[in-house]
């Protein structure tokens, strides 16, 4: 689709073919949670940059409505908005990529699309209107899926701290008979369904770096 954006007009996922992109969607501009949500990816957009990985914001207003609200955060909050945010006032953008609030015809629910360099979408997490968006969980799972599209492996709960098997990749499962018997010879695990290796340790320091800093309480912005 071709899109109208403050950085001018996009072509997704075109413009953005051979690299990682992170879509997100906001119900509006100048509201409070959306705001701070901006603020919020603005501040990690090199965490994004570090990754390979581009940021592109979308809701239902103008150009001119998105203009003013990049330059109030600017003046306001002290950051410039390091990306293209889609205008999309007919909601057709939103509606097409199902970003459209179930109850109401024009607003953009806050969605989150993380696309891969083959213009695949690989992940898909919405929150609600009240809820702000976890950034430092974005990043940690666009890591995860670039360790698990370049080692072709599974990554468990809590990845890089599981619990059960530390900073290890999951082995996939077994697709016969064979396979499965040899499973415990080649890998670490506690059954033939349930293997792990381990990963270039990179990865497991980079996802970390970004839990780390979430278990950080930052000092609250004040006005005056």
């Amino acid at each position: 689709m071709t899109v109208p954006t403050t950085f001018g007009v996009k072509k997704l996922p075109d413009d953005y073919a051979g690299k990682w992109f992170v879509i997100f969607s906001h119900p509006g501009d100048f509201t409070p949670v959306c705001t701070t949500e901006f603020y919020a990816f603005a501040r990690r957009y090199d965490d994004f940059k570090a990754l390979g990985t581009e940021l592109i914001g979308l809701s239902v207003d103008s150009i001119p409505s998105h203009i003013e609200w990049v330059n109030w955060i600017k003046q306001n909050l002290g950051i410039e908005i390091p990306f293209p945010i889609i205008a999309d006032p007919r909601g057709s953008v939103a509606e097409q990529l199902g970003m459209i609030q179930a109850q109401s015809a024009t607003a953009a629910v806050r969605a989150v699309f993380i696309v891969n360099p083959q213009g695949i979408i690989r992940t898909i997490i919405y929150y609600p209107l009240e809820l702000g968006r976890n950034i430092d969980e974005i990043l940690r799972a666009l890591k995860g899926l670039q360790v698990i599209e370049r080692e072709k492996v599974a990554l468990p709960a809590n990845w890089p701290n599981s619990e059960v098997v530390g900073d290890n990749a999951i082995v996939p499962t077994a697709s016969n008979v064979q396979d499965a018997q040899e499973r415990l010879k080649q890998y670490k695990g506690f059954s033939w369904w349930l293997t792990y290796r381990s990963l270039p340790p990179d990865d497991a320091q980079v996802a970390s770096k970004f839990l780390e800093r979430a278990s950080k309480k930052p000092v609250p912005l004040s006005k005056g």
